[in-house]
């Protein structure tokens, strides 16, 4: 079965600077949950987002559903089909209230102003943050602006999802609702944390990103999550 995402051969520097990026081949398959780890600065910000074509890689080839990324219209498919959390809440959330940013890809996604509003308060419910909806998100907390954040992409009904650090400012409650979640959902997910702990709780596999490759990664396996590492 052809995977959901690959890259292949997938080559990033800035400019100027040293390849972030050398050579990264990977797949991520329909329904599958991947984990990546790495010191500051090992390049998973830089990958999720050449991948979500925020940036173009100098190399490589993207692939979404099987079909290359080649133009803005392939690049268009694959953000309406996969929810992308940026590591800064603050990136994410530009309205004037918070039920407005999470009503707003429902509303792009052709959803009417009711169905949008109604599934946009579903899912702040679902994270247990209904009560913020008519909050502007610079009045809120670290935690509860990375639960709105992730309330976003949740509400688009995404058939990926594409994770940067999503446990950053979650009090203990809040990681713990978000592992459930991620835990139950059919959802394939690739999520890139410091806390190796939830990786090992969400995702089925993970491994490495270290001086710009994706390291111990047998092409009829990905490697195992280490337990208790």
């Amino acid at each position: 079965m052809r995977p959901l995402l690959e890259l292949k051969g997938i080559t990033f520097s800035y400019p100027g600077g040293e390849p972030v990026l050398k050579g990264i081949d990977f797949r991520l398959d329909f329904g599958e949950k991947v984990g990546l780890w790495g010191h500051n600065g090992a390049g998973k910000t830089t990958l999720f987002h050449v991948i979500m074509g925020l940036e173009r890689p100098s190399a490589g080839e993207i692939l979404f559903e099987g079909r290359p990324v080649a133009g803005r219209k392939d690049l268009m498919a694959l953000r309406r089909k996969v929810g992308f959390l940026f590591q800064d809440a603050d990136d994410q959330l530009f309205c004037p209230t918070l039920l407005e940013d999470v009503t707003f890809g429902p509303l792009n996604l052709g959803l009417s102003s009711t169905e949008a509003r109604d599934k946009a308060m579903a899912t702040l419910d679902l994270l247990g943050i209904a009560n913020l909806a008519d909050r502007p998100p610079y009045s809120l907390s670290g935690g509860q602006k990375k639960l709105g954040a992730i309330a976003t992409i949740l509400a688009m009904d995404p058939i990926a999802l594409i994770l940067d650090e999503p446990t950053g400012g979650l009090d203990e409650d809040a990681c713990a609702l978000l592992e459930r979640l991620l835990v139950a959902t059919g959802t394939a997910i690739l999520v890139a944390s410091h806390d190796k702990a939830f990786i090992e709780k969400v995702a089925f596999k993970g491994y490495p990103l270290s001086d710009g490759r994706l390291l111990n990664l047998p092409r009829d396996g990905q490697q195992a999550l280490p337990k208790g590492a």
